[in-house]
């Protein structure tokens, strides 16, 4: 298995069905945060279900239709990102993240997201990379922010999340304005 290092300490790695123990502890740790916006820890609530949601990616991986990846400070896997989608034939994915917060601020889901950006750019030949956003989710907006992203527009009231109606911004970069001027 490959890693890359993120900082020190920290490294981003394939995250695979093997990990399913490690996954399940992690979204124990972080169930409450990271379930704020997103319904990652509502599907990863016991062994089974981390078992199934690592093995949908893996057959996604397999199809070249996703992409999935820990983050690990000191071994310890403490968040992900990952291609929720991944269209070769259009050029477009869609790139997400999800974080403890005790490993929030550090900039490693930033680092991450430049990695796998890279490859998709630049490896995969892709031209458009979607990033999809509560509204309220400000620290993934500012991963977006970062990232260089342009914010597109917003989907009122399309996303159905714990029985409320939630909004979705839509933000990308496109190819050729990666990879974005680094503040100086």
């Amino acid at each position: 298995m490959f890693s890359i290092d993120l900082a020190e300490g920290a490294q981003l790695f394939p995250l695979e069905v093997r990990h399913a123990e490690e996954f399940l502890a992690h979204m124990n740790r972080g169930r409450a945060f990271i379930g704020q916006y997103v319904g990652l820890p509502d599907v990863v609530a016991d062994l089974d279900g981390a078992r199934s949601y690592l093995g949908t990616y893996a057959q996604r991986a397999a199809n070249d239709t996703g992409r999935l990846y820990g983050i690990r400070v000191d071994g310890v896997l403490v968040g992900g990102v990952l291609f929720r989608t991944f269209d070769t034939g259009s050029g477009t994915c869609e790139a997400g993240c999800w974080l403890e917060p005790t490993a929030a601020g550090r900039g490693l889901v930033t680092k991450a997201c430049r990695t796998i950006i890279d490859w998709a750019f630049q490896d995969r030949g892709m031209h458009r990379v979607e990033w999809h956003v509560a509204p309220a989710n400000k620290k993934s907006i500012a991963v977006a922010e970062r990232l260089g992203m342009t914010r597109e527009g917003v989907l009122r009231e399309n996303d159905l999340y714990r029985g409320l109606r939630q909004d979705t911004e839509v933000w990308s970069v496109l190819t050729h304005e990666w990879p974005p001027a680094q503040p100086a």
